[in-house]
């Protein structure tokens, strides 16, 4: 009895293990080529699902089917006016036929290498095919500063045609790669430059250059900004001389009309006692002409004495 149990818990475990084996998930994001033997065995299995294959006979292999990522290394290159340039590129692809891609492929790594045969030479040839500036720009857009390249003249405002320009030239990158990579299973999604850099000799060269630009602006700016400030001084100086000039008239206006109210005061005053305006001018006169040391040697009848025979006569 006991024998038999062991064999049923024995058949039991085997044909549960079997089915285990035999059966294999396919998730959304998920493709599945079944293959017995190294041989692929009907079409791709591309739709999510449960699934079943020959245990320990069939073999799934499984792929992703989002988009994946290729980065290419960093790559030195000449551009079609002789500027060496780093350029480092990437790419997004997918596997739209993974049978194709079991058979000719076959893994990932070998994937990428074949992505690296078609991309690279590619964007090296379009690269140097065209100027730095068809690398860089994408429109005729005149530059907001002094942008000069290795070949521009310092300080000259830089204007460039632009024939291709760099989103036509990553394009034109993809659609030469695209079709080579079909017989792979492998379709190029899109493909962009990452960075383009001058390699280091040239970048020296323009950082010298851009140096020797920015000092040419910033005297320029300075000289702008003195011619700025003596406008400005001048003007203040024109404006100080217009206002102490007003006032100046204003105030020998305002002491005038003074004087001459003040004059018009005292005539109506000493007109009304002749011989009183006579005293006063004549003690004014006294006052301005004679000091505690003055000798006056005059007659004495004269006019100019008369008041002073008058204060002898009451002493």
């Amino acid at each position: 009895m006991n024998t038999k149990l062991t064999v049923v818990i024995g058949v039991l475990v085997a044909i549960i293990f079997l089915a285990y084996s035999a059966a294999f998930v396919v998730d959304e994001t998920e493709q599945v080529v079944v293959t017995q033997f190294g041989k692929v065995m009907g079409e791709s299995i591309k739709e999510p699902g449960l699934y079943f294959m020959l245990p320990m006979i069939q073999h799934a292999n499984v792929f992703n089917k989002n988009l994946l990522e290729w980065d290419g290394e960093p790559g030195r290159m000449p551009t079609l006016d002789k500027t060496y340039i780093w350029v480092d590129a990437f790419a997004r692809w997918r596997i739209t036929d993974p049978v194709k891609f079991f058979q000719t492929v076959g893994s990932m790594d070998e994937a990428i290498s074949r992505i690296d045969d078609y991309i690279d030479p590619a964007i090296r040839n379009f690269v140097s095919s065209y100027s730095l500036i068809e690398a860089v720009r994408n429109t005729d857009r005149e530059l907001d500063t002094f942008e000069a390249s290795i070949t521009d003249e310092v300080g000259s405002k830089a204007h460039y045609k632009i024939l291709l320009g760099r989103d036509a030239i990553t394009k034109g990158i993809m659609e030469q790669a695209k079709p080579k990579l079909q017989k792979f299973g492998i379709e190029i999604v899109d493909v962009k430059v990452k960075r383009i850099n001058y390699v280091e000799e040239v970048r020296r060269s323009v950082y010298r250059r851009m140096t020797a630009e920015r000092k040419q602006i910033a005297e320029k700016y300075r000289s702008e900004g003195k011619g700025e400030a003596m406008k400005i001084l001048g003007d203040k100086e024109r404006n100080l001389k217009l206002i102490t000039s007003e006032a100046y008239r204003k105030a020998q206006e305002t002491k005038g009309t003074a004087d001459a109210e003040v004059t018009t005061i005292l005539a109506k005053a000493y007109g009304i006692d002749l011989e009183f305006y006579s005293f006063i001018k004549t003690l004014e006169v006294y006052k301005d002409t004679l000091g505690a040391n003055s000798s006056l040697v005059i007659s004495t009848d004269s006019e100019f004495f008369k008041y002073l025979k008058g204060y002898e006569a009451v002493k």
